[in-house]
């Protein structure tokens, strides 16, 4: 088993200590007001304790003198119980803010990696990311307001204790700051340790995500392939990760925990002994020494405040950079919200040209180019096929009308214009795009369907269904189209997933259809009736296919065949038989095999 460190799959540093205060506060300052009535209500419960010692001083030098102590009793009882209230009030205040800070986190951390770059999302295990919406959040809870709350009220009680000591005497204050100091210092050196220690766990608690949501995703494979146990290693391995990094943590949470009663413990100690003599001396009554002792004991809970308080920052600190990480990926342009086209009207304006000028593009910098000045035009309705070896770049094609990527030189142009002048609501609101995957999302058919169309009738989605040969599938169905269809369209076969993507696209009455291989997993008798909707779209729309077989690019308005990252020739199949050697040769090969899968 590996239980190796595994580097953040941000490749991100830590934030500096400036910077996480300055987010930890961007998520508490839209609360700051609830958070002063609960720290209000802290500070008037931590006053009623920081009277009782005086109350206690005055009771005793009452009873010294034989005077009644009535009235000093029911004013302790007050304090008690207005302390109770108020620290009551003020809990519940915090804690129901604390889950609003976390519900503000999630909602603008949710919107944000939806609107992720394909890249950032093809970098990063999606398991991570979503452990940064989860786990990371919840610790933001604590740290944005019972930390900060706790460290104020721990500061004011601890310097308003401080101040009565000293008023009470001040030989035996600087005794007990001498020994607080002492331990003060083990614990500043404590604190980083378990920052690291907390960043460390939530990582490992990403990579479980990871390793579970990888199994999950390939369930039929790990069985048939007896990966198991194999899978589950390496999920148990990042559960061990957390678990070593979680008890470092609790370790030096302890030792900090542990150090704060040590302090005052050995105060306590001390201060015994010198206010012993000194009440022996004569210097300061016996009541001042219970009162001086009283306040040393008040001085653990704002002790224990403050490194609680600490201890929290620290491990929201953790959070909040692994948090700020994700916030910084690189999203898609966030143009202002535009209602999508409706299916009725997407016809309006007739088919979308296409047109590629000198493009250059590639995944990575550190990566080879995937296009070279690749160069083409669709002028409108029709199809236009896509061939080429495997890894020629076909797909990318696609990937970069749609705008997942940017192109790295040249121009893509829709319409006549650059595809980056576009809003991406209005431009991907005008394609229809069926992926080699084909897609299917947890939840009913129909919502599958009117995914891309929210607006389509039951009209629309009869039409769709009987041209997309889904019609006999919903009339087996026990609960028609408000089936479910399981997770990831596990309740369907190949070639159904396939024609439901297709019939999802064909909903969205797309100006633009762009078909990635979307009858490979279709019977013959399927893919004969596809590929004549196909067509008939094609009359009144401009279709993109990248195909792998014959009886698709047969059909085809006009071919551009690929190859290694350029447009090797472009022309009808009975032009590309007779003038281009590669296309005659994967008409006689490739053309006739099933689609392939790689990324082309």
């Amino acid at each position: 088993m590996n239980t190796a460190s595994h580097p953040s799959t941000t490749d991100a540093e830590s934030l500096s200590a400036g910077e996480t205060f300055k987010a930890l506060y961007a998520h508490a300052r839209p609360h700051r007001w609830v958070i002063a009535l609960g720290l209000l209500c802290a500070l008037v419960g931590s006053a009623g304790g920081l009277l009782q010692p005086l109350a206690t001083k005055a009771l005793v030098d009452r009873l010294a003198s034989g005077q009644t102590i009535a009235t000093i009793l029911v004013s302790l009882t007050a304090l008690v119980l207005v302390g109770m209230v108020f620290e009551a009030l003020g809990t519940y205040v915090l804690e129901r803010t604390a889950h609003s800070v976390v519900l503000s986190a999630r909602r603008s951390l949710i919107g944000r990696l939806l609107r992720l770059r394909l890249a950032e999302v093809e970098r990063i295990p999606p398991g991570d990311l979503m452990s940064r919406v989860t786990s990371d959040t919840t610790l933001l809870r604590a740290v944005t307001t019972r930390a900060v709350v706790a460290g104020a009220t721990g500061a004011v009680s601890f310097v308003a204790a401080v101040v009565m000591m000293a008023v009470l005497d001040a030989v035996l204050l600087g005794v007990t700051l001498g020994a607080l100091l002492l331990v003060g210092v083990g614990v500043a050196l404590v604190m980083p340790r378990i920052a690291q220690a907390t960043e460390r766990s939530q990582e490992a608690v990403g990579e479980i995500s990871t390793g579970l949501e990888r199994a999950f995703g390939a369930f039929r494979a790990v069985k048939a392939s007896g990966a198991e146990e194999r899978e589950a290693a390496r999920v148990r391995a990042a559960a061990q990760r957390a678990w070593e990094h979680g008890v470092k943590s609790a370790k030096w949470e302890a030792m900090a925990s542990s150090a704060h009663e040590l302090a005052v413990q050995l105060a306590f100690l001390v201060v015994l002994g010198v206010g012993g003599a000194r009440v022996t001396s004569g210097d300061i009554p016996v009541s001042t020494l219970i009162a001086f002792l009283l306040y040393l004991f008040y001085l653990m809970e704002p002790v224990y405040k403050l490194v609680d308080a600490a201890t929290e920052y620290q491990e929201g600190a953790a959070a909040i950079s692994r948090i700020t990480q994700a916030e910084r990926l690189s999203t898609e342009p966030q143009a202002q919200q535009q209602p999508a086209v409706p299916v009725k009207a997407a016809a309006v304006a007739g088919p979308a040209t296409v047109c590629f000028e000198d493009v250059s593009f590639r995944y990575r910098a550190d990566l080879a180019d995937v296009h070279h000045e690749v160069s083409f035009d669709v002028p409108g309705s029709g199809m236009t096929a896509f061939v080429g070896p495997s890894g020629a770049g076909k797909s990318t094609v696609f990937a970069l009308i749609e705008r997942f990527y940017e192109a790295t030189a040249g121009r893509v142009l829709v319409d006549g214009k650059d595809v980056r002048d576009w809003s991406l609501p209005a431009l991907r609101s005008a394609i229809g795009y069926v992926e080699q995957e084909t897609p299917v999302l947890a939840g009913t058919l129909r919502e599958n369907l009117v995914f891309a169309a929210p607006d389509a009738t039951d009209d629309d989605i009869n039409v769709v269904l009987t041209r997309a040969k889904l019609d006999s599938l919903v009339e087996r169905l026990p609960e028609g189209l408000e089936t479910m269809v399981g997770h990831r369209g596990s309740k369907l076969s190949g070639g159904e997933r396939q024609r439901v993507a297709i019939a999802r696209a064909l909903l969205r009455k797309p100006r633009l259809l762009l078909l990635d291989e979307a009858t490979s997993q279709l019977d013959a008798v399927n893919e004969l009736a596809l590929r004549d909707v196909i067509a008939e779209v094609a009359g009144e729309t401009t279709v993109l296919v990248v195909a792998h077989r014959l009886s698709t690019v047969t059909h085809a308005d006009s071919i551009v065949v690929m190859d290694a990252g350029t447009v090797r020739a472009i022309g009808t199949h009975e032009e590309l038989m007779g003038e281009d050697e590669l296309y005659a040769q994967l008409a006689a090969t490739q053309l006739l095999l099933p689609a392939g899968h790689a990324r082309g």
